[in-house]
């Protein structure tokens, strides 16, 4: 897949897998929202307006409000690829997302996954 494909994606379509593959491991809903707004800055209620537009990924990322500065600790693998390495930023910020959401649907805690310590 290449990237012009993936920052085309609308966040509404996403959303539900990102969700869903939480929701398997035993995880809510809201705790995919909570790691979705500590990454980016959304509130809750701006959150749930994009998710009802077409927003696609890269509008997503390019216009969150507050980037955490902790996300440069996130570390590891995704789709095979270290996020660390990944050169371009947009696909970084997406690939972030995608390891936090892996390390919920691991059972990590939220603290960690949150780099609160």
């Amino acid at each position: 897949m290449n990237n012009d494909k993936v920052y085309g994606m609308r966040v509404s379509r996403v959303y539900p897998l990102l969700v869903g593959k939480a929701l398997r491991k035993g995880r809510t809903q809201s705790e995919v929202d909570e790691v979705i707004r500590w990454l980016t800055g959304y509130e809750q209620a701006a959150l749930e307006s994009i998710l009802d537009s077409d927003t696609d990924y890269a509008a997503f990322f390019q216009n969150a409000p507050a980037l955490n500065p902790n996300r440069k600790l996130i570390k590891g693998v995704v789709c095979g690829i270290r996020v660390e390495d990944i050169k371009e930023p947009l696909m970084r910020e997406i690939r972030y997302l995608d390891k936090l959401i892996d390390e919920l649907a691991k059972g990590k805690a939220m603290e960690k996954i949150l780099r609160k310590e």
